[in-house]
């Protein structure tokens, strides 16, 4: 069984009309790790990064239920780690959202919601199922040290 959700790019107070937005297909079984790790993904996003997944989606230091990647890491914190949480524990009501916080510093925000459970006719999961905008640099088209410099 496959859980669809849409997950949309959003700015710092939660606004999403507009936005890029993909809606992808990730086992029920998955951990919340692999979840980020797909989500971003298909948003062309490097994994290179901390990320926590939050219930407050415009104040995340405010959530009363977050899964952190900081306590996979060893960290104690306020909220456990997100390689065990499994998606089918955590997502368990359609249009269920949560707020997915990549890269605390930037704080990339992207709202994570929970379509429906669905018997899909695809070899592989996880799965990209439709996308709409174009998804922003993740560096802001910084240099990257592995370009060649031009003289």
């Amino acid at each position: 069984m496959a859980k669809k959700f849409k997950i949309t790019l959003t700015d710092w107070d939660g606004a999403v009309r507009g936005m890029p937005s993909r809606i992808i297909a990730v086992n029920d079984n998955a951990s919340l790790y692999d979840l980020a790790a797909f989500a971003l993904s298909v948003f062309d996003f490097d994994l290179d990064h901390s990320f926590g997944f939050y219930d407050n989606l415009k104040n995340w230091s405010r959530s009363e239920e977050g899964y952190e990647l900081f306590a996979d890491m060893g960290e104690k914190l306020k909220f456990p780690g997100v390689k065990k949480a499994e998606v089918r524990k955590v997502f368990h009501s359609p249009k269920q959202k949560m707020l997915l916080l990549f890269d605390y510093g930037d704080e990339w925000r992207f709202i994570v919601q929970y379509l429906e459970d669905e018997d899909l006719e695809v070899a592989i999961l996880p799965v990209l199922l439709d996308s709409k905008g174009e998804a922003p640099d993740q560096y802001g088209g910084l240099f990257d040290e592995d370009d060649e410099y031009e003289y």
